[in-house]
């Protein structure tokens, strides 16, 4: 008779064991290894938890009069009772960030704080603070706020060096999802060099299933140790919800943004002057590689670091300081995480053979200068922003093209150039078959009396040539 109630009795003992609360000594510490794991999270939380904020922004945006309100004959009509019609309204939203300095130094992303007029800033005890933001690089998609706590340090989250990341270790993501309050959730890293995201131009994220969902954006994502790995930036939805794929900015490169305010400079990331594509297995087959992997250079800019570091057209590079990279991003990643000065080394294989090159780690230079002229005259570029391209400014605009020529920075309304269909971002060719490669050959060029126009345009992957006149 006893023999049945055997299975619900072991089952009822090993709940009570499970339910048991952990020591109060084990409880409080944190993990010091993957090994020593404890069945709780609780521990980290209540030492993260503190350092990640609420970020609430306020914008305030013109509204629109319809052309019928502004007429004066219904102004004169109806002018009392269009003057109760809000000329602005005032859009909100929310966000997360970390607190990195006890003085008050946060991070966020960029696209939770951007067009704001006002930042407030959240702690988790409920304190608020006004914020000013200040810097934001959108290449990368974070900003760097700035709260003034008085006289009191505010709690931290550290650093960890998130190259350490491996597939399977485990993360929380702490936020504030959906502005219900600061939220905690689990998973594991999925991937930790995920590039093809396209959500900023250094695509190389972590990613994660723990859930992410609209407000954790900015917050953070820990390690077992307590420690900052990543800033929660994005997910893949369909629904707008979490479907278990997040992203995080690795902490690394967090680690230069926050580097460059702490030092008072402008952040400045190195320049190789070289490009390639990601080495595919058509590739890997033809040049006898092994596998496909590695950056094929195809482009080496002359007197840049990579030329003066006996970088070649053909070489494969398989490594940046000693990491691996698999195609351009995940090389641009590497190179721009080690910050301008000094050297680092590269590995490329060449001839099947691998070298090991000492690569100068400087910035894009300003050559030859911007020289920025807004076009003038009786031409049908007249009332377009032009500038020469140069390394600092395809870093600045994040031009994905050639790294020289002239560039359209901006057309203005209602110009000869706007009629033409001319666009920032165009880079002017040729004029009437004369080839342009500076600002100077532009000026001559649109200088003659000239009746009948033709002028090539690249835009993108395309080359346009529009003829005008008669």
């Amino acid at each position: 008779m006893k023999t049945p109630f055997a299975p619900r009795l072991v089952a009822l003992t090993l709940a009570a064991t499970l339910l048991t609360p952990l020591p109060v000594a084990l409880a409080q510490s944190v993990p010091a290894s993957r090994a020593d794991i404890a069945m709780s999270f609780s521990p980290l939380v209540k030492q993260a938890g503190p350092a990640v904020v609420n970020i609430y922004t306020k914008r305030r945006v013109q509204q629109r009069i319809s052309p019928l309100l502004q007429d004066p004959l219904f102004q004169r009509f109806f002018g009392e009772a269009l003057s109760g019609i809000p000329r602005e309204r005032v859009e909100s939203s929310l966000g997360s960030g970390v607190i990195l300095a006890s003085d008050g130094l946060i991070v966020t992303n960029a696209h939770v704080i951007k067009d704001s007029d006002e930042i407030t800033v959240v702690l988790a005890d409920r304190r608020e603070f006004a914020a000013r933001l200040v810097t934001t690089d959108e290449q990368v998609d974070l900003a760097v706020l700035r709260i003034d706590p008085g006289k009191e340090k505010l709690p931290v989250l550290e650093m960890h060096d998130s190259d350490d990341l491996e597939v399977g270790d485990l993360v929380l993501a702490i936020g504030n999802p959906f502005g219900v309050g600061q939220t905690v959730t689990s998973g594991i890293v999925s991937a930790v060099a995920r590039t093809a995201v396209g959500i900023s131009d250094y695509n190389f994220f972590i990613q994660t299933d723990a859930a992410i969902n609209p407000g954790n954006s900015g917050g953070a994502l820990i390690g077992m140790d307590g420690r900052l790995v990543g800033i929660n930036t994005a997910i893949y939805s369909r629904s707008g919800g979490s479907i278990g794929i997040g992203f995080a900015i690795p902490a690394n490169m967090v680690r230069t943004v926050v580097d460059a305010v702490r030092n008072g400079g402008k952040l400045v990331r190195p320049w190789i002057g070289a490009g390639g594509q990601a080495v595919t297995s058509e590739i890997a087959s033809s040049m006898g590689l092994p596998r496909p992997a590695g950056v094929l250079i195809n482009q080496v800019r002359k007197g840049g670091p990579a030329d003066q570091a006996g970088l070649k057209v053909g070489d494969v590079v398989t490594a940046v300081n000693g990491k691996a990279v698999d195609d351009p991003d995940s090389m641009r990643y590497r190179v721009a995480t080690l910050g301008v000065g000094g050297n680092t080394s590269i590995t490329v294989l060449r001839n099947g053979r691998e070298q090991t090159l000492a690569l100068r780690l400087i910035g894009p230079p300003e050559d030859p200068p911007r020289q920025e002229t807004i076009l003038a005259g009786r031409t049908p570029l007249s009332g377009a922003k032009v500038a020469n391209l140069n390394p600092a400014l395809v870093e600045e605009l994040r031009f994905d093209g050639a790294d020289s020529g002239v560039v359209v920075l901006e057309v203005g309304r209602g110009s000869p150039a706007a009629s033409l269909g001319l666009r920032p971002g165009d880079v002017v060719l040729s004029v009437n078959n004369v080839d342009i490669r500076r600002v100077g050959d532009l000026d001559a060029a649109l200088a003659g009396q000239v009746r009948r126009w033709t002028i090539a345009v690249r835009r993108g992957d395309q080359t346009l040539t529009t003829t005008v006149g008669g």
